[in-house]
């Protein structure tokens, strides 16, 4: 699926290469919420030389203090709402990165490692949240970025629901870790 979604749809208009960020583009319209990779220390200097004064890290992995200083030392603010990979944000979670945008007058990144299944579902929530895309466009526009995992999938499907941005079922949870168990072992080593 996520191979039929990149050759099917086209990057957001103001995609471009960023050096030290992979898939970087903007979420939405309005240009505030922009999303990718974890930065290198040059695409931290990158961020904040382009006009961005906070950094969204979704890791839950454990990281150096040299690591977590980045993009404090490329005089960019950093708000951690940590998620496992391959899995959901909570409802809070969601909330504070809506907040965090609003709030802010200048554009703001949002990453997890490879910026795709974590910031994917974030990014889906933010579309579908702030009425710029329906559920099925926001995980279709996340898969042309790379495959998240089942569990991000349904979550992002139902995000137009009463109760969206609750954890999937456990069914679906279980059936996602199960296939991801593989691609998450061979991260760690």
């Amino acid at each position: 699926m996520s191979y039929v979604a990149r050759e099917s749809t086209a990057p957001p208009a103001g995609t471009r290469a960023v050096q030290g960020i992979h898939n970087f583009q903007p979420v939405g319209k309005a240009g505030k919420l922009w999303r990718g990779a974890a930065p290198s220390p040059a695409g931290y200097r990158a961020l904040s030389d382009l006009g961005f004064a906070t950094v969204v890290d979704l890791r839950a992995e454990n990281l150096s203090a040299a690591q977590l200083a980045e993009p404090r030392e490329a005089g960019l603010d950093v708000v951690r709402l940590p998620v496992r990979d391959g899995q959901t944000p909570s409802p809070e979670q969601v909330q504070r990165l809506l907040d965090t945008v609003s709030r802010s007058s200048r554009p703001v990144f949002v990453h997890c490692g490879a910026g795709v299944g974590r910031t994917g579902t974030m990014a889906a929530a933010y579309l579908v949240k702030t009425g710029q895309e329906g559920a099925k466009g926001a995980v279709w526009r996340n898969l042309s970025v790379g495959p998240p995992s089942i569990e991000q999938i349904y979550y992002g499907l139902n995000l137009e629901r009463e109760r969206a941005t609750e954890k999937p079922p456990l069914s679906v949870v279980t059936l996602s870790r199960l296939v991801d168990a593989p691609r998450r072992i061979w991260s760690y080593l």
